[in-house]
């Protein structure tokens, strides 16, 4: 068998779909999304597509390593997201042609459903407390919420109040047997973090994730040393080499490798088995597209340390038959490959330029505040 073309596409919101054909007319399904970037990510997997034409699907590891290595630079969130989404649809084809499903050749399930997580959120306490209701009533068990746009490196207590006051809200919502996780999203300085995880702690959050940048591991360790809320962290951390450091300093008890950015399958397994050795859990990062998802579905069966899995869509208008949530948890599909169908004449509608751009924030007096 050999790889005959690679076809993509930008669907709306703001997801790549990659589609794979062989010469034996199998296909796979790949998602090398890259949010605000996706065009440059689609360029990098045009380079290299020269590679991979005429080669055998089957060898998925030694085209990885070929990619990754063979060339002088390596690393970096464009070139792995393009590995990382041909790397889901090699996967792809190997189930289809072996007509099993990749958990299997990963070492089989190690679970029989998997949970997943919902967003929720709001300007106002009361909005917060409704959305997670109806999320709650929607048949999720689980909870991620954002609490604050632009923080000053050393804000003010009403910032606190604000957030813990939104968060409180969701949490007398929904009461105790929900979880609820606070996205950080890189926005709050070291000193905010601490301050902000101090004054969340009495509401008991699932996990804080990103209190702060992961550039700089030391400090994230140092913040994770004075809170009980378990940290989270890895959707900007790419490869095993990435998340080395994270877990040597024991700055994270949750890694967040992102399947169509940290490498894909292979590379987000082998991330999780490091994760193992530290007791630490595994959360895929996920705000994405049903291939990533499917991509991730495959991986969470068959890793041991697996906590919860992120989503933002189960697949409607996108999939022919979409994954469906029951009492919190998504049934590990059966069929061969990811065991998805994308619907394309259903997509056709959603299809656009790829042209989305990341919003920006900025502080009071106009400077940039993080993202």
């Amino acid at each position: 068998m050999r790889i005959t073309k690679i076809e993509m596409v930008h669907v709306k919101p703001r997801w790549l779909f990659l589609k794979m054909h062989t010469d034996e007319g199998l296909v796979g399904y790949g998602e090398p999304t890259l949010e605000g970037r996706s065009k440059t990510v689609e360029m990098a997997v045009r380079e290299m597509e020269r590679y991979l034409i005429g080669k055998d699907p089957l060898r998925i590891e030694h085209h990885w390593q070929a990619m990754y290595r063979g060339t002088f630079y390596r690393g970096g969130p464009v070139l792995t997201s393009a590995i990382s989404g041909i790397e889901q649809a090699l996967w792809d084809i190997l189930g289809k042609k072996l007509r099993t499903p990749v958990y299997q050749l990963l070492g089989g399930a190690c679970r029989d459903k998997i949970r997943v997580y919902a967003h929720v959120g709001g300007r106002t306490p009361e909005e917060c407390a409704k959305t997670a209701l109806a999320k709650v009533e929607e048949g999720f068990t689980a909870l991620k919420t954002g609490l604050f746009e632009a923080v000053k490196m050393v804000d003010s207590l009403t910032i606190v109040k604000k957030a813990v006051g939104k968060f409180k809200a969701m949490r007398d919502a929904v009461g105790d047997d929900v979880d609820l996780a606070v996205d950080c999203h890189g926005r709050l300085s070291p000193a905010m973090a601490v301050r902000m995880a101090k004054a969340l702690e009495p509401y008991y959050p699932m996990f804080l994730e990103e209190p702060c940048l992961p550039e700089n591991v030391d400090v994230m360790a140092t913040v994770a040393r004075t809170t009980s809320i378990p940290i989270a962290t890895g959707e900007r951390l790419f490869t095993k080499w990435g998340f080395r450091e994270v877990l040597e300093k024991q700055a994270a008890s949750i890694l967040q490798p992102d399947i169509s950015h940290a490498g894909g399958i292979m590379e987000c397994k082998k991330i999780a088995a490091m994760a193992e050795t530290y007791y630490a859990a595994v959360a895929p990062h996920c705000p994405l597209g049903p291939i990533a998802l499917a991509a991730c579905i495959q991986l969470d069966a068959c890793i041991p340390n697996f906590l919860i899995q992120e989503q933002v869509t189960l697949g409607e208008g996108y999939l022919k038959k979409p994954f469906t949530l029951k009492h919190g948890y998504l049934e590990i599909p059966k069929e061969p490959g990811f065991g998805i169908e994308v619907d394309e004449d259903l997509m056709k509608e959603k299809i656009y330029d790829g042209e989305w751009e990341t919003p920006r924030l900025y502080h009071e007096d106009g400077s940039v505040a993080d993202w």
